[in-house]
């Protein structure tokens, strides 16, 4: 494959084709690292307006650093998955007060903040700092696979491996922000998952794939777990009890707090989510707080004007507004 050919019609295509998204105007590092924790589990178009008002509030690593876990939580709220937000925030305060304000550049500096695995540090890399390397988002291990008509599994590390090394045998010698860029919007757009838009490709004569649609390859898939939570709706009229979680996945947040065992009455609203490799019921019971067992989790009474002022979990706030709708219809 003559790679400065390859380069050049990928970027020419970029260059008319590729999306206006609001952190690729940006070479700031801060920035950049700010989209690439949210992009994370979430869609673009999900993205964009959270990004939007994160950084019209916390504008810098200085005002992210200052500001309080509670805030920063709430400004987090609906894009889950919140150990992103309190990495992010904990590398504001390393970047502000261990290393003065200095965003690190190279790639050891990068992993040593909270939460920065080996494919953001090279997304900051690239982005903000023009480096040709090697970053393997869904979106680039699928274009790569399909490239070079790779069998080995993906997500494996013989796969992955196999995709970097390919990869590297692509980038060119600079440039990378724009190279990288263009080979992303390529997955998004044009080399997208199941069948992909072979005749818009403007780089089709270089893919080696003889049925595009079913790479990548892929390990077998662990069975998804079902399990189900227990949450109890303690409601005066007025306000509803809350509990702050301690647990990892959701610590800091406040959610409806948890039961031990079922009631002999059914639930009064159940809803389901999904959580890494779990598929989750969630049945909410009327109790009083006399019911509770004790708990070293702090509990507290909120008035329904204070709800949006907390952090919560989407789950759990999707069962208050079905319980909240139920007193409502109910009278």
């Amino acid at each position: 494959m003559n790679k400065t050919d390859f380069g050049r019609r990928l970027r020419l295509w970029f260059r008319r084709h590729g999306r206006d998204l609001p952190w690729r105007q940006t070479r700031d590092p801060y920035a950049i690292l700010v989209s690439e924790m949210m992009l994370q589990q979430t869609t673009v178009a999900a993205v964009i307006p959270y990004f939007e008002r994160w950084m019209k509030r916390f504008p810098s690593v200085q005002e992210l650093a200052a500001a309080g876990e509670s805030e920063v939580l709430s400004l987090w709220q609906g894009l889950g998955y919140y150990r992103r937000a309190r990495n992010l925030h904990a590398s504001a305060k390393k970047i502000d007060g261990d290393w003065s304000g200095k965003f690190p550049q190279d790639y050891e500096g990068l992993r040593a903040l909270p939460g920065i695995g080996d494919y953001t540090a090279q997304a900051v890399r690239a982005f903000a700092y023009d480096e040709a390397v090697p970053v393997l988002d869904a979106n680039v291990i699928r274009v790569v696979a399909r490239l070079f008509d790779l069998g080995t599994p993906v997500d494996t590390a013989k796969g992955l491996a196999r995709v970097r090394g390919k990869l590297e045998e692509l980038l060119p010698a600079k440039s990378g922000h724009e190279f990288v860029s263009a080979l992303m919007e390529l997955g998004a757009l044009i080399c997208r998952s199941g069948r992909p838009d072979c005749l818009l490709c403007p780089v089709k004569e270089f893919c080696r794939a003889r049925h595009p649609e079913r790479l990548p390859f892929k390990a077998p898939k662990v069975p998804i777990k079902k399990r189900t939570e227990l949450a109890a709706w303690v409601w005066d009229g007025e306000a509803v009890l809350l509990q702050q979680s301690t647990a990892r996945r959701w610590v800091g947040l406040w959610r409806l707090p948890p039961l031990d065992g079922e009631p002999p009455a059914g639930p009064a609203a159940e809803l389901t989510y999904s959580i890494v490799r779990e598929r989750v019921t969630l049945r909410i019971h009327p109790r009083s707080e006399g019911d509770l067992s004790a708990s070293a989790e702090p509990r507290k009474a909120f008035s329904l004007r204070r709800l949006d002022c907390i952090a919560i979990p989407s789950p759990h706030r999707r069962a208050i507004t079905k319980m909240i709708q139920n007193v409502v219809d109910h009278g």
